[in-house]
């Protein structure tokens, strides 16, 4: 646990960075399964299907930036897409979803799809 010096030379706590992290995969991971139903259900296939996928996890995140980091990140001062005060890098918010859900995205659209056009 860092001490209180610790926390006023660096003011981000690696345990919440963890936190933030875990609860931004848990969201991507839900709603790709959640995307993966509905393509399925709209029998959506090939490049389609992945273009939904892939419009829809960048919405996704872009609607959480907006509601959760940003409000509290420009009142830091921090720049406008600047994710350094909750996560490890922006690559990790920005772009790290995008294929961590993409199999659980694959198994609910095929399976919907099999279970619709059946």
């Amino acid at each position: 646990m860092p001490s209180e010096r610790d926390l006023q030379i660096s003011p981000i706590v690696p345990e919440s960075v963890v936190h933030n992290t875990k609860a931004l995969s848990n969201l991507q991971t839900l709603t790709a399964s959640i995307f993966g139903a509905a393509a399925g259900i709209l029998g959506l296939e090939s490049y389609s299907g992945f273009l939904f996928y892939f419009v829809f996890t960048i919405l996704t995140t872009i609607l959480f930036y907006t509601i959760r980091v940003a409000p509290t990140s420009l009142k830091a001062g921090h720049g406008l897409f600047d994710t350094s005060r909750y996560f490890r890098t922006q690559y990790e918010f920005w772009a790290g979803g995008l294929f961590s859900g993409l199999a659980g995205y694959i198994l609910t659209w095929t399976l919907f799809y099999g279970l619709v056009r059946a």
